[in-house]
């Protein structure tokens, strides 16, 4: 066992160290994003997807390079998509994040690879409403995996509590089976119900009934934002909008709002039962 205490150095050089690295690896999961699924090889250099000019070393930069070329493609001017300054802005973020959770090495490298796993379902279900069935069967291998290793590491980690939380997990992912199974698909997808399962498995059995709570609270909180910022601009005049109209009952990717409440509760320990607790 590896703690980051061992090395005689301030937390926040940790922090920034875990930062960069983060936006790193995010600039990988951008190419990742972009490319999965299309049969095109990683290995490929980085172009810029409108005019197919290839990047030059000074534009690939994590962060840095997008904020420089204000979002312009350097040769035609064109705007490179938000989403991969986002992206690596996002990783680094929860990467710095990850040593509020632990300063064990090897628990830190599996909570990177999750939440990197994470920004990929995340950005992939949103362009295309799909959670791919390897990134979940990845993600779940990795949430046990680290939830084994804390069962090794610690021993307060009993094999009961392991029990639990497989118990608590399948019993979130089972509730969202539950309205996946009675609305026909119509509320929710089949990927988010297997989805639950490792988000089950991370937030622990305490916090399963809070992050199936909070999921439906920030999908109400961002669908009512969205759909007033559309109504809003649809009452400017001369405002071009798109052909299909946002209402209520338009389709809205629900995978981001399980991993927003998942990471929530994962850093806060938000419990939604204290909100009623009147002790």
């Amino acid at each position: 066992m590896f703690s980051l205490e061992q090395f005689l150095l301030p937390m926040s050089f940790w922090a920034i160290a875990a930062f960069g690295f983060g936006v790193i690896i995010g600039s990988f999961l951008n190419v990742y994003i972009y490319r999965f699924h299309t049969g095109k090889s990683l290995a490929g250099h980085s172009h810029c997807l409108s005019c197919g000019t290839p990047l030059r070393w000074f534009e690939l930069f994590p962060i840095l390079s997008y904020m420089i070329l204000r979002g312009r493609c350097r040769t035609c001017g064109c705007r490179i998509p938000s989403r991969y300054f986002l992206v690596e802005l996002a990783t680094g973020v929860l990467f710095a994040l990850t040593l509020t959770l632990t300063l064990d090495l090897a628990a830190i490298l599996l909570w990177w690879f999750i939440f990197s796993v994470l920004v990929v379902i995340l950005v992939y279900d949103l362009y295309h409403y799909i959670i791919p069935d390897r990134l979940v069967i990845v993600l779940t291998t990795a949430a046990l995996l680290l939830l084994g290793y804390q069962w090794w590491l610690a021993p307060s980690f009993s094999l009961e509590r392991v029990g639990a939380t497989l118990l608590a997990a399948l019993a979130g992912s089972g509730f969202f089976f539950f309205l996946w199974y009675i609305s026909k698909g119509k509320w929710l997808g089949f990927g988010d119900v297997k989805l639950a399962f490792p988000l089950g498995l991370l937030v622990g059995p305490v916090y399963v009934f809070s992050f199936v709570v909070l999921s439906f609270w920030i999908g109400a909180a961002v669908s009512l934002m969205l759909l007033g910022w559309y109504h809003l601009r649809r009452g400017k005049a001369g405002l071009h909008l798109p052909s299909q109209t946002l209402t209520m009952k338009s389709a809205v990717p629900f995978a981001p709002f399980l991993i927003a409440a998942g990471l929530v509760v994962i850093f806060t320990h938000f419990n939604v039962l204290a909100l009623f607790s009147f002790n």
